[in-house]
């Protein structure tokens, strides 16, 4: 296929895709577009841009826990913002047009290696495919779509290159790699899939390494100084190169048998591909409960797995591919290559943070459209008329379930209607209602269902966390400090908890357990914001001015002042010590401008009355406002 007809298949594949998420235009944010983007006011300015780029995916301590780093996306997505002022229009329309770009290239990728009918057919399926709602009406799936685009374009650059791989195009391929992996970590499999479309243009056997590595080593040496320049930054940025925690709510993995689970999840690959009715934004438990033994769904799962993986090698052992070629081992390619891609959140070689989530069946997918687009193409060998029925009708059902199924992402409210609607057993499900009904102001229900989720998810370490920050931020206490102490000990690892304690204790005035939990937080996370200066502050409410003068200015110099009232009561403390009860008393007002929970407020004019009447700002010791 070349000339007009090239172009031609490119632009319906093209705009088919960005007709179907046209209704996404009138989407706003939704979900975690909140958390990544429109709270996240570091990625709103060109200043402090650069820095939001180079510091955790997740903004704030919950960041390096969560173990995510993508730059590219985490520049894209500020970059809009800037241009945009914050439109969620501008957002949705450059994920419809990547998208779109996405699918163009998943035809010419296709188009090397089957016939064009085979591509054309693969392509237009993927375009359409519902599965894909997730990755594309969402914002923050923008990370999905980038990482896809530079993916299949070094496929493309690699497909193109000939048999052998000079340094220029080496160069390139690891440029597209490196902005690939950035934009999501997916992406990291790229290598795997370069030797699988060698592998199924030719006949490669083991006594072939040889030769084959002489042909392609300054390839995949590109490839690999990039990944080790990226997987550098990431441990200096996050501590780690992995997400270090479990899928949500499914901790027991950890410890039992994962085939029991993943056979279900099979099941679900199969099911979203083939009859995508049923989407859900949440998997976590119980929407796929984590299995103790055998039972109907995982053993159908795994039954299907094997008798894919089966037709898979037999089709592999028929002939090879290339640009029109009319052989079976498409079916093979396709299903290796959503195993490749798949893997990073498989969960079968280590957990990952999710049990399945549709958004990360966007690059996997491409494999499948190539196997399905295989057989729409075998079946018109034999029944022309029927085929380009089915592709047509596949095609317009694809189409009306994804432009149903875009508007469950306008908002949040209608995010949290769908899954609550659909699964009301889904822990995540429990988490988002309970997170509206405080929000609405119904305390006794939130706190309800908030238990309910700590079952559901069994108590899952970031969730305990969530919910305890939600708590704080509504000024309740009571149960809080048991919610952190039980996540901390569950998982001592991490900073999150007992920072979050450190601020609890600050917050109810007891210094004693403020300091200790501070330095623990700090051990783990010497980088965050907040808890220098509450160390600072419980020293200087005790009287220990020397220590919390030196703790003061240290946490000055590593984190900047910052607005906490911790850090203004703090400087009042030792401007008094100092003999300046003028700048001690402005002290105070700044810290009562942070707008402080109501215990901190009643305690800091306490503080200034005493200035005020002239007497020492440090009295006895305030009665312990510890929760119980």
């Amino acid at each position: 296929m070349t000339g007009r007809r090239l172009w031609a298949a490119m632009a319906l594949v093209a705009g088919v895709a960005a007709a179907v998420y046209a209704n996404t235009l009138q989407n706003r944010f939704a979900y975690d577009d909140y958390h990544i983007v429109v709270s996240n006011t570091a990625l709103q300015q060109l200043e402090t841009l650069p820095g939001a780029v180079f510091g955790p995916y997740w903004p704030g301590m919950f960041g390096r826990e969560n173990g995510l780093w993508r730059p590219v996306t985490q520049a894209a997505l500020g970059l809009q913002w800037i241009v945009g002022g914050g439109a969620p229009w501008i957002f949705h329309a450059v994920n419809t047009l990547v998208h779109a770009g996405v699918s163009a290239l998943v035809f010419l990728v296709l188009l090397e290696l089957v016939t064009p009918f085979a591509a054309v057919a693969g392509a237009l399926l993927f375009a359409v495919h519902p599965v894909h709602t997730e990755a594309v009406a969402n914002v923050v799936g923008l990370g999905e779509l980038l990482a896809a685009l530079f993916f299949l374009a070094a496929c493309l650059v690699h497909l193109r290159s000939g048999p052998a791989t000079g340094w220029r195009t080496a160069a390139g391929i690891a440029v597209l790699y490196v902005l690939a992996f950035g934009a999501k970590e997916g992406a990291a499999t790229l290598p795997a899939v370069l030797v699988l479309l060698d592998a199924a243009r030719e006949r490669l056997g083991p006594s072939d390494v040889g030769r084959y590595l002489a042909r392609r080593w300054r390839l995949y040496f590109a490839a690999m100084v990039g990944a080790a320049a990226l997987l550098l930054l990431r441990w200096d940025i996050l501590g780690r190169v992995a997400n270090p925690l479990g899928p949500l709510g499914a901790d027991l993995l950890f410890e039992v048998p994962r085939i029991w689970t993943l056979g279900e999840v099979w099941g679900h690959y199969v099911r979203l591909w083939v009859a995508p009715l049923d989407l859900s934004a949440d998997y976590s438990p119980e929407v796929i409960p984590v299995s103790l033994g055998w039972h109907g769904a995982n053993v159908t799962g795994v039954g299907l797995a094997l008798a894919i993986l089966t037709g898979a090698w037999l089709s592999w052992r028929q002939g090879v591919l290339g640009r029109g070629a009319v052989s079976p081992r498409a079916l093979g390619f396709g299903v290796v290559w959503f195993l490749i891609t798949v893997a990073p959140v498989a969960n079968v070689v280590f957990l990952s943070g999710v049990l399945l989530a549709e958004r990360t069946l966007y690059l996997p997918s491409v494999g499948l459209a190539a196997a399905t687009g295989w057989l729409f193409w075998r079946l018109a060998q034999r029944r022309r008329r029927l085929a380009m029925g089915l592709l047509v009708v596949a095609c317009a059902l694809g189409a009306w379930r994804t432009w149903t199924r875009n508007p469950t992402w306008r908002d949040n409210p209608s995010m949290l209607e769908a899954l609550v609607r659909d699964y009301p057993q889904s822990g995540r499900s429990q988490w988002a209602l309970g997170d509206a009904f405080m929000g609405a102001g119904n305390v006794s229900q939130a706190l309800l269902t908030y238990r309910i989720g700590v079952d559901l998810l069994d108590a899952h370490y970031l969730y305990v966390t969530d919910v305890a920050a939600t708590l704080m931020r509504h000024g309740i206490y009571h149960g809080t400090e048991g919610l952190l102490l039980h996540a901390w000990r569950r998982e001592p690892r991490f900073a999150l908890a007992p920072g979050r304690l450190a601020e609890l204790y600050s917050i109810v005035g007891d210094p004693e357990r403020a300091e200790r939990f501070s330095r623990v937080s700090l051990t783990l996370e010497p980088r965050d914001p907040l808890r220098p200066h509450i160390l600072a502050w419980s020293l200087a409410v005790r009287g220990r001015i020397e220590e919390a003068r030196l703790a003061h200015q240290e946490a000055v110099r590593t984190q900047g002042f910052g607005a906490s009232w911790q850090a203004w009561v703090t400087r009042a403390v030792l401007d008094e010590a100092g003999g300046d009860r003028a700048a001690a008393l402005r002290a105070l007002e700044a810290a009562l401008s942070t707008d402080p929970p109501h215990p901190v407020r009643v305690r800091i004019e306490s503080m200034r009355a005493r200035l005020e009447e002239g007497s020492p700002l440090l009295g006895p010791p305030e009665p312990e406002d510890t929760p119980k």
